[in-house]
């Protein structure tokens, strides 16, 4: 358990390197708005990860096996690539002209370089707790993952907006580095899988049969329902999360950025943890099935605390019992549902399973909650507009009209 939460650790340290404090170097740098939107393409890996996943399940390094040796492996090319996107951080902005705009070519394939490594980490490191943890372990695991993995947010996120102004940004990013060569030991001390089967005989194997396994396990119609599922699960959750920030602030109930920082990025991850460490402790004893269905009516519910807050209007109190409440509600879908991956996959093929299965989760939360919450929240707006009796049966469910901005 030690090893696993490392690994989660470890697993969260280079995904904001790339995505917040990344962003917020590229502002101190005055790249222009169109050049930071277009770097965030540099995170499409985690979402592709699937695709060489089976090159993980095929084939074994020199060292410590099948699991640990990738793991290794990555982790030593994230320390080689995050020093080099310092090394570049730290040049470019004294740079002009066509020498800035050729070392910014480099930047971004670095910073492609650096979530490529990331994501393979992450194959290793799902396919490595899935064979190394009984069934009875799964709940402890799931949440010991996703605990070692915000905490890594919160050092990436508070703890280094913070380093970057009094040592600059580069060597933010160097420690960070720093921090993974010396988390890579874990590599070596934690517990080989004792499930850890004979790996497939070729590539092509690799690529088809963990698929074909799948299908025949679980059966055609069981596998639709299942990927449906997977899809749909924290759909609802996601769409939350999308828009929460414009909510809370200027396109909704009107709290300051400060505000939001300090309750939803601070304290809401401190409830997001102690959610995710109950859902593990709850899933050993409940079992997944009926996790899953607590957990997930819990989630849901919980979301009504931000309509309370759009009837309330602009009170800390209620926003903070509602973030937190909703966010503690997260934790728990979390957890249920990364043990319920786990359960779905054949140690066989593990890493490229959990990849495909975590990637479809990805579908839901980065492709249709994002666009699907904007397009339903600017679509009310529109026939609320053109609707006088909209107006007047939103007017009756959400009665707080802030400056004709509807917040909920």
């Amino acid at each position: 358990m030690a090893a696993i939460l490392m690994l989660g650790f470890l697993s969260g340290l280079p995904f904001a390197l790339t995505d917040d404090a990344f962003r917020a170097w590229m502002s101190k740098a005055n790249l222009d708005l169109s050049t930071i939107g277009w770097f965030s393409l540099v995170a499409l890996p985690y979402s592709l990860k699937f695709l060489w996943s089976p090159v993980l399940d095929r084939y074994v390094p020199p060292f410590l096996g099948r699991r640990r040796g990738w793991i290794l492996v990555a982790q030593m090319g994230l320390v080689g690539a995050i020093v080099i996107l310092a090394l570049q951080m730290s040049v470019i902005p004294g740079l002009a002209g066509a020498q800035r705009s050729l070392w910014l070519q480099a930047l971004a394939a670095t910073a492609m370089a650096v979530v490529f490594l990331s994501a393979t980490q992450d194959i290793a490191i799902d396919a490595y707790r899935t064979d190394v943890l009984e069934e009875r372990e799964t709940g402890a695991g799931a949440s010991l993952t996703i605990l070692g993995y915000r905490i890594a947010l919160l050092l990436t996120g508070w703890v280094a907006f913070n380093l970057a102004d009094k040592m600059g940004w580069h060597w933010v990013y160097v420690l960070m580095a720093v921090l993974v060569a010396i988390g890579s030991f874990t590599s070596f001390w934690a517990p080989e899988p004792t499930r850890d089967e004979r790996p497939p005989e070729t590539f092509a194997d690799a690529v088809v049969q963990p698929f074909l396994e799948f299908f025949r396990r679980l059966g055609w119609k069981t596998t639709i329902y299942t990927l449906l599922f997977i899809v749909l699960f924290r759909l609802g959750d996601a769409m939350v999360a999308k828009f929460a920030v414009p909510f809370l602030g200027g396109k909704g109930i009107g709290f300051s950025d400060a505000d939001i920082g300090n309750i939803r990025q601070g304290l809401g991850l401190v409830a997001t943890i102690v959610g995710t460490l109950m859902g593990g402790a709850a899933l050993s004893k409940l079992g997944i099935n009926r996790s899953l269905w607590l957990f997930g009516s819990l989630q849901a519910i919980s979301n009504v605390g931000y309509y309370i807050l759009a009837v309330v209007g602009k009170s800390y109190a209620t926003m903070f019992v509602a973030i937190n409440v909703e966010n503690f509600c997260s934790g728990l879908g979390t957890a249920g549902f990364v043990g319920f991956l786990m359960s779905l996959c054949n140690s066989r093929f593990s890493a490229t399973q959990f990849a495909l299965l975590s990637s479809l989760m990805a579908v839901g939360r980065d492709l249709i909650a994002g666009p699907a919450s904007g397009e339903i929240a600017q679509r009310i707006q529109s026939w609320m507009a053109a609707t006088p009796a909209l107006q007047k049966i939103f007017t009756w469910l959400a009665p707080q009209d802030r400056g004709g901005r509807y917040s909920f």
